[in-house]
């Protein structure tokens, strides 16, 4: 409580200084365009009257000149005064002393002043105290965490009945990293987290937008989760496949080795779900390669060499047109061909027959493999107790690129 309670209060104080920053920089904004439109006005209506004003000032002053000028006539020598007074009344016939220039009416003369609605204070004030909200009840909480070789099942639900939730956002973090990272976001209240060290601690947080709204709800109680399996790894080194970094995506290339590709160790046990999913290669589409009758994905009892098919004794597999093999022999049943984008999964667990069933005698895996909403179910008999198997697959083309977890 404490600790959310803090987070809290740190958010909120942040972004109501940001807010307050935001609004004295768009009234800093409004103002200046405000003082901009009074120049403007300014400046074109006065420049004609300041036009004007020269006008009359330039005549005022001719007159004064002429004024000036008669006097001195009249008061002159009475030679130099019929010279005088020719000069004066040639100049006085050339200046029209009775004209004005054009004086713009007073109803065209702008008069500025400034209109503030106060009204936008009232608004501000209302919206402010509406403006945000403490919620002390995330409508959504994590539910529950299942292991998974090198990953997790995060499942989250709803716990607010009124909520309707539109889409999730799920996130996580290590026990040693400061900021949280988005893993997930969609509609779906599940998903795998991959790419987990097992044994380390990782925290994780969930949250749920609204129907119809953009902002997300508040996040749920942070919750630790962990592994202690070890990753699916493909075995490195055979000629005819690249791998990942982290080995868990393998990839036909275009050698012209064929064989089958075995995982690292048997690290599949029954009661687990193997899945395997086709990805891109690259930008296109199209990138699965071109399938053949002895491509396959499957599990096995042990590695055997000198195969170019999991389509043998001690396997189970599915091909890329959708055909089971169970032993090397092909079932009647079939699924949808696996494309770009397929996922296939691969569920065992032990048919309990009775205290004789794995001494010595017919060992029982009821298997169930599903691709595209379809799925088989069958017994897969054994000649020995096994509950950790290899995983293995085998393309003759290049282009195909496989994801195991």
């Amino acid at each position: 409580i404490r600790e959310s309670a803090t987070l809290t209060r740190d958010v909120l104080e942040q972004h109501f200084n940001d807010l307050k920053g935001t609004l004295k920089k768009l009234l800093d904004e409004r103002l200046l365009s405000l003082l901009q439109e009074v120049d403007a006005v300014e400046q074109e209506s006065i420049k004609p009257l300041d036009e004007c004003q020269k006008l009359i000032e330039h005549g005022v002053s001719t007159a004064d000149d002429l004024l000036r000028e008669g006097e001195t006539a009249v008061h002159g020598d009475v030679e130099q005064q019929s010279e005088k007074l020719c000069s004066f009344t040639k100049k006085a016939l050339h200046i029209q002393l009775d004209s004005l220039p054009e004086v713009p009416s007073l109803v065209d003369v702008p008069c500025l002043s400034a209109q503030l609605d106060d009204c936008l204070l009232t608004i501000l004030k209302n919206q402010i105290f509406r403006h945000g909200t403490v919620a002390s009840r995330p409508p959504v909480q994590l539910e529950e965490f299942v292991e998974k070789p090198g990953g997790i099942l995060v499942r989250w639900c709803k716990v607010d009945d009124d909520f309707i939730p539109q889409d999730y956002r799920l996130q996580y973090r290590k026990s040693t990293a400061s900021h949280f990272e988005d893993v997930y976001v969609g509609s779906e209240t599940e998903f795998i987290v991959l790419h987990i060290d097992p044994n380390v601690d990782y925290q994780f947080r969930v949250c749920a937008r609204g129907d119809g709204r953009q902002e997300w709800s508040p996040w749920s109680v942070p919750q630790i989760g962990r592994t202690t399996l070890v990753p699916h790894e493909w075995t490195a080194g055979l000629e005819g496949y690249s791998l990942s970094s982290r080995r868990n995506i393998a990839l036909r290339n275009d050698s012209q080795s064929c064989g089958v590709l075995y995982s690292k160790a048997p690290t599949y046990f029954c009661g687990q779900t193997l899945t395997f999913r086709q990805v891109l290669s690259g930008e296109l589409i199209e990138t699965v390669g071109q399938p053949d009758r002895r491509d396959s994905l499957g599990v096995c009892v042990e590695q055997q060499n000198g195969y170019d098919s999991l389509q043998r004794d001690k396997a189970v597999c599915i091909s890329t047109n959708g055909a089971v093999f169970v032993n090397g022999k092909e079932m009647t049943n079939q699924l949808p061909a696996v494309t770009s984008g397929s996922t296939v999964t691969f569920d065992m667990e032990v048919v309990q027959l009775g205290p004789s069933s794995t001494e010595g005698g017919n060992f029982k895996l009821r298997v169930t493999i599903s691709s595209n909403n379809r799925e088989v179910v069958f017994d897969w008999v054994l000649d020995q107790c096994c509950v950790s198997l290899y995983f293995g697959c085998s393309f003759s083309y290049p282009g195909w690129k496989v994801l195991v977890f």
